[in-house]
């Protein structure tokens, strides 16, 4: 038997029925059945009989290391950088988990619909899970995107795992100043599943990084169906439910644009205007984003790593705060207009006093911070708390560990809008 052949496997009382895929190992057996789904199977304890020879065509992928992608002068040039995740992923069969091993030349393979589209660069950055992230990652990022961009790359797409995504794209946000579209892209589901969203989501991302806002954005499905990714903002996006397609959601904002997906045409659109570089880049503009080429190429990957997030629940001892003891920065998540107990205070004073900067957020998934209400809040803004404003608070967390390492006075850099982490004002806006 050989790869593309269709068999039926029995092992135990379990039977299955479809293609043979080429395995990892030599010890398994991977059968892709007829929903879509691949099962491996332990050879060694399962009875096998062929039902149809070279069904399939299967390429085993043992012809080179890398792939060739012919270069096309009349198409832009996209970078695909890789850190890992379940958009270049693959099934370990030993254990049956989802594991990160997909280079970005592999993602070209495994995507055939990104061909003709552009001309494309792979580079690897990181191969790991999200929830393994680290800052120091964040910086060898910034520098890959920063380097792809200085080479003349017309767009970048960073594929990354969904779980800490929006922390790297506040990150990148914050230290990266592009002249081009930087869009980050993950899937919820591997790619040997049915229901995968990995080829729609690398299709919209490139189609958005060929586009005019110069932004760094998250392009994830914008509904439970195949039929459009919602771009957001990298500052103002969070991952809102564990494992739906259209987990990302923008929060006090609509997002940024669209890209709507159909079989014959692919159309990306922005809300609003674009916002030049001549006109207020805080973030208080009327317009909506920065515009292709009017940014100059710029990089501060400096962070202060050494800040923690806290997030204050009833009853939670005064003793949490020793988390932040001789850290140089604290994020608070606190309760309604930023609130804690009021035991804290005292203690939160000594930490600001001791060289601490320590900024409250709201646990609230939308509004604004105001310490001016109650007494409570009053007694913070005297003990030194700084108002983190509608920030979210782990774009908050990114923005004041950049703050610290950048800014002259962190406490007023928190306060300043940069990448559009603060909004002009809170009204609904639905």
């Amino acid at each position: 038997m050989n790869p593309g052949d269709r068999v039926r496997v029995e092992r135990a009382d379990q039977t299955y029925e479809g293609v043979l895929l080429p395995s990892s190992t030599t010890d398994h057996l991977v059968v892709k059945l007829e929903g879509g789904y691949n099962v491996g199977v332990d050879r060694e304890d399962a009875d096998v009989d062929v039902l149809e020879t070279e069904v399939y065509d299967i390429e085993t992928g043992e012809t080179g290391d890398s792939s060739v992608v012919e270069f096309d002068p009349d198409l832009p040039t996209i970078a695909l950088i890789s850190t890992g995740g379940t958009i270049a992923s693959t099934v370990d069969y030993r254990t049956g988990a989802v594991t990160a091993q997909f280079d970005a030349e592999d993602v070209l393979r495994a995507v055939p619909d990104l061909a003709g589209r552009a001309n494309y660069r792979g580079r690897v950055v990181a191969n790991i899970l999200s929830e393994n992230m680290t800052p120091d990652v964040w910086q060898d990022l910034a520098r890959a995107v920063y380097e792809e961009i200085e080479a003349g790359a017309d767009g970048v797409v960073v594929m990354h795992g969904t779980d800490t995504m929006q922390f790297t794209a506040s990150a990148l946000s914050f230290m990266l100043d592009t002249p081009v579209p930087v869009v980050f892209t993950g899937s919820q589901r591997s790619a040997d599943r049915p229901s995968s969203d990995n080829v729609m989501n690398a299709v919209c991302a490139v189609e958005a990084a060929k586009a005019d806002a110069a932004e760094v954005m998250v392009c994830m499905h914008a509904t439970e169906s195949d039929d459009a990714c919602a771009l957001h903002r990298g500052t103002r996006v969070r991952k809102n439910h564990t494992s739906r397609r259209d987990a990302f959601e923008t929060v006090g904002a609509k997002p940024l644009g669209e890209v709507e997906y159909g079989d014959d045409e692919v159309t990306v659109s922005f809300r609003g205007e674009a916002r030049s570089a001549s006109e207020d880049s805080s973030g208080r503009s009327p317009r909506d984003y920065a515009e292709r080429g009017e940014t100059d190429l710029d990089i501060a990957p400096d962070l202060e790593s050494d800040v923690e997030l806290l997030k204050f629940t009833p009853g939670m001892d005064e003793s949490a705060l020793d988390v932040a003891e001789g850290k140089a920065g604290l994020v608070l998540e606190g309760t309604g207009l930023g609130h804690v107990h009021s035991d804290w205070t005292d203690r939160i004073a000594e930490l600001v006093d001791a060289g601490t900067t320590v900024v409250m957020t709201s646990q609230c998934i939308e509004g604004r911070v105001c310490d001016r209400v109650y007494d409570t809040g009053r007694d913070l803004l005297d003990a030194g708390v700084v108002e983190g404003e509608d920030m979210l608070p782990g774009t908050a967390k990114v923005k004041l560990m950049w703050a610290l390492a950048n800014g002259e006075d962190p406490a007023t850099t928190v306060r300043e809008p940069i990448a559009g982490e603060i909004t002009d004002r809170s009204v609904p806006w639905e």
